[in-house]
């Protein structure tokens, strides 16, 4: 079989027509590497390439490789030749881009773009030379090929055309002998077509079509016959990702595979995996290695390779936190509880109307608090509707069998119903008839016991439904009586233009009559109008609950971020978006979550940012509804202010490190107005959390590729607040008019798994695209304290940060100033002492 080596078009010597050459480009005339001789071949033969110097100068070199592969030299030089090459094993690192200063200075940067810049750092004081190419092309096979020698340099490459064929066109042969039922040594183009999609599902059958044709005319071959040859340079060309082929050859003892051992070494030290075994591995390899030779030797070949990162175990997502793995016998106010607003709304608060699908889509999706708004109906029936939407409004009794089929199906863990109640007497005693009748012993029943200081804990609450309403006081003996009705109540009458004549002392408090039956049912979550911290303190009992409007709570966040924080450590508080959002527009649930508020009611039926936070974020506890809120916020004595901007004490700092290598088959923008199919990609990296952990960083855009666009840019982010920071990807396409949203992905910090990990993309809606993915290199250093125990991704080469000492500013006062100033070197030897402790 024949090893392939397509053609490329760069500033390489003209000595030969067709050359022994590699490209990684993913344009129509791409040439994708197949094996490691094809980067030897072509550093080996050379190429012309500019030299940059410190002064912004550049010089046209000729650069090759030593046949014995240990020097690396360049002509002309005014040096003699002996001065002019550098010996591979003094490279410390190859840098893709415009890494060092020199690359980036003023006079430079501007006049060749990044990805056709590299650098060779060497020696032991770190000196750099960097080079220019012509194209982007030359730069990935140096690159590849450098990194190589680098790393594996020990291992003799042949580069003669080997005598045996590989375990990859072995296999690649026999898929195609099967495929030629004729035996006649070619089959149609549509079969080759079905045949490589098959193999690689998300690749478009228009680009597997083109490269054939391409190929063929290539050869002066023409018609629909596809030959052996043809199809293994087709398949060896597209189908190889160059990230994970130089990953392969990074940790492979021979060159083109990874053996059990290889794989162990990968396994353990990349993938941050315990306990891996020699069993483990050959496990894997009987997975993923689609070749029968390659499965009975143990070795696991490029496409097997691939498809093991492609698949769930490469998964950035934690698989422990699939299912429920927090402690669930804490207190409910110790916990997040996934939230819906206006849960029979489909569409936005003017204009929307109430459909039963709406409770049904947000149970399944783990809600454990959903809200209920009843009015009186004909025939003397409450129903259920929202704001203007009484045309679609539906019966109570039909909303709560709903609820009754469905409370439990993704979660056994307490669901929450916030009864809203706008009926007459005689239609809340239908209601209160209905909640009975339907939900029967689900219907948490018991009175709070006065001798305990904490709400039960969800797992003594498992399968029960908990009743959030207004309650009638001790005091009142009747069957019925007043209570105020401020919250939602005065919101939704506000929005359906009833009379507010009957508001008290300027609270904005309502009155409502109450019928004992229905007060009856509220044991847990008694709701309580709010006035202030001190008084709550005081006088507030735990299983009393209060609303905030957003608006409101905003505000006790910013001036009052240690006492909600403190609040929130014994009572529950639920946040429900202001009137204002008649569109359904949701709030940042973060800014809630960072005071300890555990019910952030969310517009499920409005996509995006926030509801991908939302949805992102509950994912972490088996998608239960319930997620443990950090200790920092729980442990009866502590100290913690919402708005922190620094590390925080008793929290260990946490450094991210994120690596996004490439994507695979990102889509066109659904609704694009743009052209074709050709997409400009670039990545936002955005961290959520405190204020103190919010950051966001990009990459560059990768010009008309959507296949599989390489960006190898990495950032660093420190995460003051590990237990409350949320990562997400988000990928956009690069428009003159407008960037537009491609795909993104959100996951808690926590539930990271580090090593070389593909991302799963998802839609604005939240379906998940199919085959599309990023991969990405993820690494925790210093990571202990307030995260579970974690292995981390081992290759991070993290610089030394200079340390920060304290100063102090200068009052103008002597004595004082004198006073502060002897203070000074006791502060710093505290904070050398710290940060010699940490590291």
């Amino acid at each position: 079989m024949k090893t392939y080596f397509p053609l490329i078009t760069d500033g390489s010597k003209q000595k030969q027509v067709r050359k022994k050459t590699v490209s990684f480009s993913s344009m129509p005339s791409d040439r994708k590497i197949n094996s490691t001789a094809a980067c030897m071949a072509f550093m080996l033969e050379g190429c012309e390439m500019k030299k940059v110097r410190s002064n912004s100068r550049m010089y046209n070199r000729y650069f090759l490789l030593d046949p014995d592969m240990h020097w690396l030299r360049w002509e002309p030089s005014k040096k003699d030749s002996e001065k002019a090459k550098l010996e591979i094993k003094s490279i410390k690192e190859v840098r893709l881009g415009k890494k060092t200063p020199v690359l980036r200075s003023n006079g430079l940067s501007d006049q060749f773009p990044d990805e056709c810049a590299f650098s060779i750092i060497y020696g032991d004081n770190y000196e750099s030379l960097d080079l220019v190419a012509s194209t982007a092309d030359i730069v990935s096979t140096w690159v590849m090929g450098l990194r190589y020698l680098v790393s594996y340099g020990r291992h003799p490459v042949d580069i003669a055309e080997p005598s045996q064929p590989s375990l990859r066109t072995s296999w690649i042969g026999s898929v195609f002998e099967l495929a030629d039922m004729e035996k006649g040594g070619h089959i149609d183009l549509f079969r080759a077509t079905q045949i490589i999609k098959g193999l690689n599902p998300g690749m478009k059958e228009s680009r597997i079509e083109l490269k054939f044709k391409e190929l063929q005319k290539a050869k002066d071959q023409y018609g629909e016959a596809i030959n052996l040859d043809t199809f293994v340079e087709v398949y060896c060309e597209l189908c190889t990702r160059p990230e994970i082929f130089f990953l392969l050859v990074q940790f492979s003892s021979n060159k083109e595979y990874l053996d059990s051992k290889d794989l162990m070494l990968f396994v353990e030290v990349e993938q941050g995996v315990e306990g891996v075994t020699e069993d483990m591995c050959r496990d894997i390899v009987q997975k993923f290695e689609p070749s029968a030779k390659g499965r009975e030797r143990g070795y696991l070949s490029i496409d097997g390779f691939t498809h093991y990162l492609l698949s769930s175990e490469c998964h950035i997502f934690d698989p422990q936190h699939k299912k429920v793995c927090q402690d669930m016998t804490q207190p409910l106010s110790h916990y997040y509880i996934n939230s819906s607003h206006n849960a029979s709304l489909l569409d936005d608060h003017f204009w929307g109307s109430s459909d039963i699908s709406s409770y049904i889509r947000g149970l399944r999706m783990g809600c454990r608090s959903i809200e209920v708004i009843v009015w009186d109906g004909p025939d003397n029936e409450p129903v259920v509707y929202v704001g203007s939407s009484v045309a679609s409004q539906l019966a109570f009794s039909k909303v709560l069998d709903i609820i009754n089929q469905y409370a439990f199906e993704s979660s056994e863990y307490p669901l929450i119903l916030c009864l809203v109640t706008h009926c007459c007497i005689p239609q809340q005693r239908v209601m209160a008839q209905h909640l009975k009748k339907i939900l029967g012993d689900k219907l948490y029943a018991e009175p709070p016991n006065k001798e305990e200081n904490y709400l039960p804990s969800p797992e003594k609450l498992k399968g029960k439904i908990l009743l959030k309403s207004k309650k009638l006081p001790p005091s009142c003996t009747d069957y019925e009586g007043d209570v105020t009705d401020e919250e939602e109540g005065l919101e939704m009458s506000r929005r359906v233009g009833a009379d507010e004549k009957d508001q008290l002392n300027g609270l904005g408090c309502k009155r409502l009559r109450l019928c004992r039956e229905l007060s009856e049912l509220v044991c847990l979550c008694k709701s309580v109008h709010f006035r202030d911290f001190g008084l709550s303190k005081r006088e507030q009992k735990y299983w009393e609950i209060c609303s905030f409007n957003e608006v409101d709570a905003n505000r006790f966040a910013n001036e009052f971020p240690e006492e909600f924080v403190c609040y929130n450590k014994r009572f529950l508080s639920r946040i429900y978006p202001t009137s204002m959002r008649i569109d359904a527009s949701n709030m940042n649930p973060q800014d809630f979550w960072k005071c300890g508020c555990q019910i952030v009611a969310m517009n499920y039926q409005t996509p995006g940012l926030m509801m991908d936070l939302n949805l992102g974020w509950f994912r972490q506890n088996g998608n239960c509804g319930y997620v443990l809120r950090p200790a920092i916020m729980r442990e009866e004595v502590s100290y913690f202010s919402a708005n922190a901007r620094d590390s925080l004490p008793g929290v260990s700092a946490q450094l991210l490190h994120i690596k996004v290598i490439s994507g695979q088959n990102l889509p066109k923008p659904r609704g694009s107005a743009a052209k074709g199919d050709v997409v400009e990609p670039y990545i936002y990296v955005e961290i959520h959390g405190i204020p103190a952990d919010c950051a966001e960083q990009r990459t560059k855009t990768v010009s008309q590729n959507g296949d599989n666009p390489i960006f190898d840019e990495s950032f660093e982010f420190q995460i003051n607040l590990p237990e409350l920071a949320v990562l997400r990807f988000v990928v956009l396409d690069d428009d003159y008019i407008g960037d537009e949203f491609i795909g993104q992905y959100t996951i808690p910090f926590e539930c990271l798994q580090p090593g070389y990990r593909h991302v799963p993309l998802q839609s604005l809606t939240g379906e998940f695209l199919p085959n599309t993915t990023l991969f990405v290199h993820v690494a925790i250093t210093n990571r202990r304290g307030g995260g579970k125990a974690h292995k981390r991704g081992l290759s991070v080469k993290k610089g030394r940060k200079a340390r920060e000492y304290t100063t102090t500013k200068t009052t103008g006062i002597k004595v004082v100033d004198e006073l502060f100033r002897a203070s000074t070197q006791p502060l710093r030897e505290a904070t050398d002492l710290r940060e010699n402790v940490q590291e």
